[in-house]
């Protein structure tokens, strides 16, 4: 491939650890955020830009490679506020690759897009086994990725790749992280296998370490060239001997999203609250 690869939300924390290394697997990287990126480096591009502005990220994207799409809200928040940043933000980006003519694009979606699917008792869930079951807006957000990018494979022979990401920070720091940990190291492995992969298509694939207590088969990713190297078992005893082993029949660990299952994460706290007798717009339902 010739040309940068456009990196969205390349001031975050995936964007932060692929800034450092994609270079290192060859690849020049442009970086867009809506905020400036620090301690820019040699030879990378920066534009300061919205996601969800069509003009911006079609400037953003001409003469890039590819693009690897991270920017977003990442986690749960309002409705409109998800939506716009998420479900808009994508589309953006797609569509302005599509007119750029760059063919590949690499998204983050997340295993919240499926987070009230069950773990198993036994083998690992594949991605085709699994459809996209929300847990949150947030995790709309990422199902919906998922759908527009599977449009914009089979309606414009786009490849497309989405990565339904764990847990990626520097170390586990929960028990469930011990099966959905992605270890910065893996995190660009992946990302390099994703851009790299000759014709994938249109692909979902789970982005997760080697974990020994991993649910998630990774039979896909590897598909791709990706070969994980790190494994959270490393952190399983200090991380047992601090919370606990984990109990079965707690949604923590019973489903795949984990937390994001839980009531607190119901819509009613994350949205402003309506005067009494007023109706939601466009609920039809009194508040």
């Amino acid at each position: 491939m010739s040309g940068p690869v456009l990196l969205t939300g390349a001031a975050g924390r995936i964007g932060t650890v692929l800034r450092g290394g994609l270079p290192e697997r060859g690849w020049a990287v442009r970086c867009l955020d809506v905020v400036p990126v620090p301690d820019t480096r040699p030879g990378e591009e920066q534009v300061v830009a919205d996601v969800t502005d069509p003009a911006a990220v079609g400037d953003a994207v001409a003469g890039a490679s590819a693009v690897v799409h991270l920017a977003g809200i990442s986690g749960e928040s309002t409705w409109p506020a998800v939506s716009h940043a998420n479900i808009q933000g994508t589309w953006c980006v797609l569509e302005a690759a599509r007119l750029a003519g760059v063919s590949r694009v690499v998204l983050a979606s997340s295993n919240h897009a499926a987070g009230f699917t069950p773990r198993p008792d036994t083998g690992l869930l594949r991605e085709t086994d699994v459809p996209p079951r929300p847990d949150t807006y947030y995790g709309v957000s990422k199902a919906a990725m998922e759908a527009l990018g599977s449009l914009y494979a089979d309606r414009y022979g786009m490849d497309v790749v989405c990565l339904r990401i764990g847990s990626a920070f520097p170390e586990p720091t929960t028990v469930r992280m011990l099966a959905t940990w992605l270890s910065p190291a893996d995190q660009v492995s992946l990302v390099d296998a994703a851009l790299r992969a000759p014709a994938p298509g249109f692909a979902v694939v789970w982005g997760v370490s080697a974990n020994t207590r991993s649910w998630w088969d990774l039979t896909a990713a590897r598909a791709l060239g990706y070969e994980p190297a790190d494994d959270a078992e490393v952190y399983a005893q200090a991380l047992i001997e601090a919370h606990g082993e984990p109990d079965p029949a707690d949604p923590v660990h019973r489903l795949v999203g984990g937390q994001y299952t839980l009531p607190e994460f119901d819509a009613e706290n994350f949205e402003p609250p309506l005067p009494r007798g007023d109706i939601a717009p466009g609920s039809g339902d009194p508040a």
